[in-house]
């Protein structure tokens, strides 16, 4: 039992070594939820079932970080709405465009994008988020 909770730890923090900081932020708040629920739901050994809860949380939450920053930033280049499902149609994710280009300096091109969540039919997140890209100019001799 041991070497499979080591085992659940190494690939949870395997999975969040290459990530950024929204990959990290999304794994923290799933870590979190993943190990709380995991604590109350094993009545026998709460610290195991807090381990295990957190490591699927950690991956869960990078996971759909993931899925969001890819969604917002092809409905920022494409201008059209941007859809994913699970294979199952019980989740979908839809982002779209709610603003048209706009500079936030002279370098920066941004366009603000509506994203919504749906799981089982109920909406769990509708937010908006600003994507922006920005070409870096230097002078060099």
């Amino acid at each position: 039992m041991r070497r499979f909770l080591a085992l659940i730890v190494m690939v949870a923090l395997m999975a969040v070594t290459a990530c950024t900081q929204y990959h990290y932020e999304g794994a923290a708040a799933g870590g979190l939820i993943g190990g709380i629920a995991g604590a109350f739901l094993d009545h026998k050994n709460p610290w195991r079932g807090g381990v295990i809860g957190a490591g699927l949380g950690a991956v869960l939450g990078a996971t759909l970080t993931d899925i969001s920053m890819r969604g917002s930033r092809e409905a920022y280049r494409t201008g059209r709405p941007v859809e994913y499902r699970t294979e199952d149609g019980r989740g979908v994710y839809r982002a779209e465009p709610a603003s048209d280009y706009y500079y936030a300096d002279g370098q920066t091109r941004c366009r603000k994008v509506h994203e919504k969540v749906w799981e089982d039919g109920r909406l769990v997140k509708d937010h908006v988020r600003e994507v922006c890209e920005g070409e870096k100019y230097e002078r060099r001799y």
